[in-house]
């Protein structure tokens, strides 16, 4: 029954049922069905969105976006049994990876913008934040201009870093930009006195402090530099495989089901730490963008 309300709903919203023409000719599901396998990116501490909990499992909102399109994939091809294999990226190596055709699908916490998209494809926005910084509440840092002279944390090879470095030169700020691997490296810096703030996505930022041994320390501060869009990456220019992923997304959104999944995994206790919860609430632009799917970037 679900299915079918999923596609009555796509049909209403994309003006009939999409065509399976463009799926036949997809060379990353020759590849998976030539394979009997497809394989996923997974993250150890993306966190709500695709992380390991404390049973060492993997979880998260993209990580069960990724399994259900997964699913998708299954249904297509006929093939039940698909083994799906999953393979650890970090923000450094995770395009690299999708380009050479390593990943076929990657869901995290992934930003889609233009220059990417000369690189990789991506599927419909499955989340939207932005990057504001992580301080001490005994910090003087409130802004982006306080970072006069003071030491920052990003990851290496994501939006966030080129943003930073752009403004930081444009706006003469003067900060000392350092680089982390992953984002609970970042905030061992900042914990340690190494670093003064950490930047990154707002929402990866409240799950540094909800798994910190004193969540009452920190403090998430700054505007939004701009808004950034969350995707699913699948190799460039394959529509046949962007199709089921982009009708996929769409389903979960127009059926109440990704809603389900923001309540769940992001204003809910989660498996970590014992069970935190980040406490964030559903955005207008969220409640927008379920109304109406759309895989534009916002640069």
């Amino acid at each position: 029954m679900y299915r079918i309300i999923t596609k009555l709903l796509l049909a209403a919203a994309l003006g009939g049922f999409a065509g399976t023409a463009h799926a036949e000719e997809s060379p990353t599901l020759e590849k998976i069905r030539a394979k009997n396998e497809i394989t996923v990116g997974i993250r150890e501490g993306s966190l709500p969105f695709n992380y390991l909990d404390d049973n060492n499992e993997q979880d998260g909102y993209s990580w069960q976006i990724t399994l259900r399109i997964v699913d998708a994939v299954k249904e297509k091809l006929g093939l039940p049994d698909l083994a799906v294999k999953r393979l650890m990226v970090s923000p450094a190596t995770r395009i690299q990876l999708v380009a050479n055709q390593t990943l076929d699908l990657e869901c995290s916490s992934t930003t889609n913008n233009t220059e990417r998209q000369k690189q990789v494809s991506y599927g419909n926005t499955f989340y939207i934040v932005g990057p504001r910084l992580l301080v001490d509440k005994g910090s003087t840092i409130r802004n982006w201009t306080d970072l006069k002279d003071k030491s920052v944390v990003v990851n290496a090879g994501t939006t966030a870093e080129k943003l930073l470095r752009t403004m930081n030169s444009e706006k003469d700020w003067g900060a000392n930009i350092l680089l982390a691997k992953e984002a609970s490296q970042g905030f061992m810096m900042v914990e340690t006195g190494r670093a003064d703030a950490a930047m990154m996505d707002d929402t990866g930022l409240f799950g540094l402090v909800a798994r910190s041994k004193e969540p009452q320390r920190w403090e998430v501060t700054g505007d939004f530099l701009r808004k950034e869009a969350y995707g699913c990456m699948l190799r460039k220019d394959d529509a046949g495989f962007k199709e089921i992923v982009d009708e996929t997304i769409a389903g979960m959104m127009l059926s109440g089901e990704m809603e389900e999944l923001q309540k769940k995994y992001f204003q809910q206790p989660i498996a970590v730490k014992g069970g935190i919860t980040l406490g964030v609430p559903l955005s207008d632009e969220m409640k927008a963008l379920y109304k109406q799917p759309t895989d534009a970037a916002y640069d």
